[in-house]
């Protein structure tokens, strides 16, 4: 062989060599779990290669603009902590701007597992700086909202995650969920990358502009998403403690043999209604029919729905009195579920005897919308949360154990009886309901 023939035949050799050792580096997961976020630009920022799928693992409904945010929160860090339904080895969140009419521009984001519940201090190692479509900020136009680029992160099931912005600029209202149930937290400057959280020392009982977070699994099935009310909120759960009724399913979800293997989105706003949206424009505490598609339909990974709403039409001003209405409202949601092939199961609407609202004319018509919704065509399944929230003695009122001590919403202890009363069964079925 000529001498100049060798050297490119070796040269060949040594490049395919070089090729195969990255492609085995990147296939074990290259990242070093470090710190170094401009190195995790580069090294995070593709799809795992190995099979798995996208899945919501966390999910809010934005509800509203935030009072007294007109110029927005502008040269604040803002650190929220959610928790993790379902796990995974990469990670990316959501970010909106539905209730600004201004453009909102972050310059700096970044994930990490926290230390300790409700902590804004990150775990060791964990801290990885987002980009989006590769550049380390984003401007998201009024209405909007946008996903950050993946990055390489464990995710466990069941853990606090730190989410952190940082907007230099004025930038309009603040998108927010005002019941958030979870202690977040705010610091002054950037501070998007401080694995301390010393400096963050204003607390937030609000989530602001992060409306979900997803990751890359082989495990997860899907995800199924609750569209709801305050009871979905968890609004008298024991703030800080996941304890709304969709935590604990998703811990039966978890725990349970034979389980389908979902992550649970948290769609729930206070005051919420099926028919009627709020006031303002846009419309705050947007309604069920008017959110479906943002708030369910466009979730990542979504197998199956759950429907809870209907109390508010009936308890919030003005009253709606007619249970044809609400039931062809309900209906309008399971046809908009099927359009896209989901499974839809709905719950009955549970007793608010003794609450500052009740009149037994109210009550007649959550009792007919009962009746309809039990009868069956207009959901695929039902979850009877009225049977399993009620009094046995007094059928009209919650249980003692089961009620915050309002007369509408449920205890810790009742919030639990909701997610037992779920057939999980129902969230695989494949039949739809004949509406």
């Amino acid at each position: 062989m000529p001498r100049r023939t060798g050297y490119a035949v070796l040269a060949a050799l040594a490049a395919v060599v070089i090729l195969v050792s990255t492609a085995i580096f990147i296939g074990l997961g290259g990242d070093n779990g470090g710190t170094d976020s401009r190195a995790q630009g580069a090294r995070g920022a593709a799809d795992p290669a190995s099979a798995g799928s996208w899945v919501g693992t966390w999910s809010t409904s934005a509800a509203a603009a935030e009072p007294r945010t007109l110029r927005g929160l502008s040269g604040m860090s803002i650190r929220n902590v959610v928790h993790s339904t379902i796990g995974g080895t990469s990670a990316r969140i959501q970010l909106s701007n539905f209730y600004s009419s201004r453009p909102l521009t972050i310059t700096h984001a970044s994930l990490a597992l926290a230390a300790a519940p409700s902590n804004p201090t990150a775990a060791a190692g964990t801290m990885r700086r987002l980009a989006f479509n590769n550049r380390s900020w984003v401007t998201i136009p009024p209405g909007k909202a946008i996903t950050s680029d993946p990055v390489r992160l464990a995710v466990p099931d069941a853990a606090d995650l730190l989410v952190t912005t940082y907007t230099p600029q004025a930038s309009g209202s603040v998108t927010y969920h005002p019941h958030a149930r979870q202690t977040s937290y705010m610091a002054r400057g950037d501070r998007t990358e401080d694995t301390a959280g010393a400096a963050y020392t204003q607390q937030s009982p609000y989530w602001r502009y992060l409306t979900g977070v997803d990751v890359w699994s082989k495990q997860a099935e899907g995800a199924v998403a609750v569209l709801g009310d305050s009871i979905t909120d968890g609004i008298t759960s024991t703030a800080g403690a996941n304890h709304r009724w969709t935590d604990f399913l998703a811990e039966r979800l978890r725990s349970e043999q034979g389980a389908p293997r979902f992550g649970v989105l948290n769609q729930g706003i206070s005051g919420n209604r099926v028919l009627s949206d709020g006031t303002q424009y846009p419309p705050n505490n947007p309604s069920g029919l008017s959110r479906f598609d943002r708030d369910v339909l466009s979730r990542t990974g979504v197998k199956a729905v759950v429907v809870e709403l209907g109390v508010n039409d009936i308890l919030r001003i003005p009253h709606e009195t007619d249970p044809d209405r609400i039931v062809w409202g309900l209906r309008r949601l399971t046809e908009q579920a099927h359009a896209r092939g989901l499974r839809v199961i709905g719950a009955t609407l549970t007793p608010f005897y003794g609450h500052r609202g009740y009149t037994p004319q109210l009550d007649a018509v959550r009792e007919q919308v009962n009746a309809r919704i039990r009868a069956g065509r207009v959901f695929d399944d039902v979850v009877d949360f009225d049977k399993a929230l009620r009094d046995p003695i007094s059928p009209l009122r919650l249980r003692p154990m089961y009620d915050s001590g309002d007369h509408l919403h449920p205890s810790d202890n009742g919030y639990r009886a909701m997610a037992r009363a779920l057939d999980l069964n129902h969230l695989r079925g494949r039949t739809a309901a004949e509406l």
